[in-house]
């Protein structure tokens, strides 16, 4: 069985080996240096170049290049990607300060809502951070400032409110109180006779407006009272001609058997009937 691994190799009888050009390690192009990973996007974001969304965990062959920049000794690198659609090259790389990343070019970052918006501004200095905090302290205490007045202004209302109250509370008590003891003020002597004399001219009027209509009622046209006719044929104990006339017939007549209130009991049907069969009738 042969060897499986080459420990020597072959080299020709005309091998030549200042044939092979080979550039000295001082005198190579030096730069970033660039290797291929195996990553995932690490936020959502959109290419600019045919608006294809990218979204947070997608894999791609990415290069990773090792800038130059450093953020407290930590260094910074750099990744290419390329859109999964019109393959355009998309650059991004890490922010240790953040403890996010950076897209630079080739695509936009979606909006999302948990991320501060003051904190993009990456290139701020000491000076500008000094001026910010102080900013955001003196909007601070003016806010504290604002909330104090918006406080005391409204106990002040709240105090004014409480003291209306009391007193119509207290005007409610007095006016039931002046009530109970069959009182009455001034004010309410008027309006109590005020309705009872609108009371007493509505009566006034209905009762002439019945007997208008009543005297409208028994008048004719030309203005004469009609008077009620009293009938011939009524006698004066109350009884007409006709029922004189009828009163011997009923005299003879015999009064009326009266009413019985035995049980009558009736003949039971057969209980073929009941059941709903019928006889067929005998041909004989």
């Amino acid at each position: 069985m042969s060897e499986r691994k080459v420990l020597t190799k072959y080299y020709p009888p005309d091998f030549d080996p200042s044939a092979i050009t080979r550039t000295p390690k001082h005198l190579r192009q030096t730069g970033p240096k660039v290797i291929t990973v195996r990553l995932m996007a690490p936020f959502s974001m959109k290419c600019t170049q045919c608006g294809e969304y990218i979204y947070k965990g997608r894999k791609f062959n990415a290069r990773k290049e090792t800038t130059d920049e450093k953020y407290l000794s930590i260094t910074i690198y750099r990744f290419y990607i390329r859109c999964t659609r019109c393959s355009a090259e998309i650059t991004f790389k890490t922010d240790p300060k953040n403890m996010d990343y950076i897209c630079e070019r080739g695509a936009k970052r979606n909006f999302e809502v948990w991320r501060d918006p003051k904190a993009q501004n990456y290139n701020e200095t000491e000076q500008e951070t000094l001026d910010r905090l102080e900013r955001e302290q003196n909007e601070e205490q003016e806010q504290l400032e604002r909330d104090k007045m918006a406080e005391l202004e409204e106990k002040m209302l709240d105090s004014k409110r409480e003291m209306a109250i009391a007193d119509a509370l207290d005007e409610i008590r007095t006016r039931n109180a002046r009530i109970e003891r069959n009182e009455l003020g001034r004010g309410e002597e008027a309006a109590l006779s005020q309705v009872r004399d609108e009371v007493d001219t509505d009566r006034l009027k209905a009762e002439q407006e019945d007997e208008e209509t009543a005297r409208r009622a028994f008048m004719t046209e030309s203005g004469e009272r009609v008077k009620r006719l009293v009938d011939d044929d009524l006698l004066p104990g109350g009884s007409s001609s006709s029922g004189s006339a009828t009163a011997p017939e009923q005299k003879d007549m015999p009064p009326p058997p009266p009413p019985s209130f035995a049980r009558v009991k009736r003949p039971k049907k057969p209980l073929v009937n009941s059941l709903g069969i019928k006889k067929k009738p005998s041909l004989v």
